[in-house]
């Protein structure tokens, strides 16, 4: 399969920044538990983190739902917890993208049911052309309309995460 550069390494590297500088103002005072869903948010996730400003704390869940297609099964399932308590807190969930909602929203009700302070969300891709669940990204890295995105952490098949922009799969 080819691909096809949707957003370039820059532009990615460069709007990582201001969301970074958004939550740091944001949380100004504060010591958020940012939370990455694994696995496609690790290449974002470490590059937010590195280029926030203020203290935090950082853990993973892992939640799968794709299997080896280009749909979701629509089945998600918590393959890895979290372990930092979030009661009192307030958590940043941090994911790559936002297709159909369905992950993300089994995931912030989990966390909202362990009584943190505040719960939000940054994406990196908002993409709704799927959208079946409603989900709020109070952080949003790109709005992509549609195609099935790989690079910086997106996988097809556990393929193309290396690649360092975000391109479409033809």
């Amino acid at each position: 399969m080819a691909t096809e550069i949707l957003i370039p390494h820059k532009a990615i590297r460069a709007r990582v920044q201001e969301l970074a500088r958004q939550i740091s103002s944001d949380y100004a005072g504060k010591e958020p538990v940012l939370i990455g869903i694994l696995n496609g948010v690790v290449f974002f996730f470490a590059d937010l983190v590195m280029a926030m400003s203020i203290p935090c704390k950082i853990d993973f869940i892992r939640a799968a739902s794709y299997g080896s297609g280009m749909n979701s099964s629509g089945n998600i399932k918590l393959v890895k917890d979290i372990e930092i308590p979030v009661g009192g807190k307030d958590v940043l969930v941090v994911e790559d993208i936002v297709d159909t909602g369905l992950t993300l929203n089994h995931i912030v009700r989990a966390l909202e049911a362990r009584g943190p302070l505040s719960v939000k969300v940054c994406a990196l891709i908002d993409k709704k052309e799927r959208r079946e669940k409603k989900v709020t990204i109070d952080y949003c890295g790109f709005e992509v309309e549609e195609g099935f995105l790989v690079g910086y952490g997106l996988d097809y098949d556990e393929q193309y995460r290396y690649l360092p922009d975000i391109c479409v799969l033809k």
